[in-house]
């Protein structure tokens, strides 16, 4: 990826959180916007937000539904030649992170051989 498009994701991702941050209210849930991917021609730009404590398909739904809405926010505060068409998708990486390290604690806890070097205690 370029580093403009980096650059602009960057700059939607700010924006995008500034924006979900001030004018929406999810009652318990944390909503983060994790990343924007665009596209090439910058015409459309995934969106991963993630939710902590919350039913994520709703807050999904509701940015879904006011899409139009943070996308005029959006165009006043960044100059692109077109305003991105914004997909809302659920981050789920936070949550598989947990259970990655969940599943390594317990790994852990298996007893393991003897190493070949060692001599058998007691003996």
């Amino acid at each position: 990826m370029s580093q403009r498009l980096d650059r602009i994701n960057e700059l939607l991702r700010r924006e995008i959180s500034t924006v979900v941050q001030r004018d929406f209210e999810f009652s318990g849930a944390l909503v983060t916007v994790n990343a924007v991917d665009i596209t090439q021609d910058l015409r459309e730009a995934k969106v991963f937000v993630g939710v902590i404590c919350g039913y994520g398909a709703k807050v999904i739904e509701q940015l879904e539904q006011k899409r139009g809405l943070i996308q005029k926010r959006i165009a006043k505060r960044v100059v692109l030649r077109c305003t991105p068409i914004l997909d809302f998708r659920l981050d789920t990486s936070a949550a598989r992170g947990v259970d990655m390290v969940n599943v390594l604690d317990e790994v852990e806890k298996i007893p393991k051989a003897p190493l070949e070097d060692e001599e058998p205690k007691g003996e």
